[in-house]
């Protein structure tokens, strides 16, 4: 996020992490990275050591979910795979702890830079992404990875109906993002059937799912010295391999074997889980600062592209 967290203060961040992990920790300094979670960088000895998210679960994503899906991208980083930047364990054994309203993890300081979207999308570089989610989809999985489960529920479209029926006055741009809804009221009940549908098909073939990171877009990559790695393990899942197809080229989904249906679930599942927590967002207190902005114009995206 852009915008820092009223609470936990850099100084409640610094606090929890050298309880967790790092005693001799010297400062937090919040990072305006990112969308969805909060960012610090932990340094010691006037170098940067470790980075700091703070999650907040809900809905779909549980605090044991959390913690599932971190031991797991840990135990793929302990077989020796170079491309996971996988969170830090805890002195107390876990690999989050709670901190405010929600969930503090830490990973090692990476040295690098994320691509922009037009260099990830050169070929030089999708094939590297190939490379690397064909031996993710190959390793077996982990014993606490966690099972992928529909995100969007057969009641989703009615009840987000029934919610913009009121006034969002909690804040300055809730209308705006009402309006936006009601006007995509059928579209959003027609992709909700079809995700029903296609999670129904899923379901049906769980011989096929394999470790998937869940969300490997440019966003969630590094360009480190020892080459590119995956960063964000939140939602490492066992899964349709099609899960982690949808920012690749198509020829480079077809090479990966990606069927058009799976992939179609997936890009469905996105759209939706977005809308779902930006109506979420709009819906309660906001000041329309930055980072309601951002929120806006992806929920208008999403509804509209």
């Amino acid at each position: 996020m852009f915008t820092p967290p009223l609470s936990p203060t850099d100084h409640d961040v610094l606090s929890a992490v050298r309880d967790g992990w790092l005693p001799v920790a010297e400062n937090a300094a919040y990072l305006p990275v990112g969308f969805g979670a909060h960012h610090w960088r932990i340094d010691q000895d006037s170098v940067p050591a470790l980075f700091a998210t703070l999650d907040v679960p809900g809905g779909h994503r549980t605090a044991d979910l959390f913690e599932g899906a971190y031991a797991a991208a840990s135990e793929l980083a302990a077989r020796g795979f170079l491309w996971v930047l996988a969170p830090v364990r805890s002195t107390n054994g876990s690999f989050t702890i709670p901190l405010a309203e929600g969930i503090l993890s830490v990973t090692p300081w990476a040295t690098g830079r994320t691509p922009d979207e037009a260099e990830a999308a050169r070929p030089d570089h999708t094939a590297k992404m190939r490379r690397l989610l064909a031996e993710l989809h190959s390793t077996p999985a982990p014993v606490s990875l966690p099972h992928w489960q529909p995100r969007i529920t057969p009641d989703f479209s009615g009840q987000l109906t029934h919610a913009a029926t009121r006034l969002w006055n909690a804040g300055p741009f809730g209308e705006d993002a009402r309006r936006l809804i009601v006007e995509s009221a059928e579209s959003i009940a027609g992709w909700a059937s079809r995700y029903a549908e296609l999670a129904e098909k899923a379901l049906a073939a769980l011989d096929r799912w394999v470790p998937t990171h869940g969300e490997p877009h440019h966003a969630n990559q590094m360009l480190t010295d020892s080459g590119l790695v995956l960063v964000d393990w939140e939602s490492f899942a066992l899964a349709p391999h099609e899960r982690d197809l949808l920012d690749l080229p198509e020829h480079d989904q077809r090479a990966l074997g990606g069927e058009p249906e799976m992939i179609e679930l997936f890009e469905l599942e996105w759209r939706l889980t977005e809308i779902r927590e930006y109506a979420r967002w709009f819906q309660a207190p906001h000041t329309g600062s930055e980072d309601d902005r951002t929120a806006l114009a992806d929920l208008r995206n999403e509804l509209t592209r």
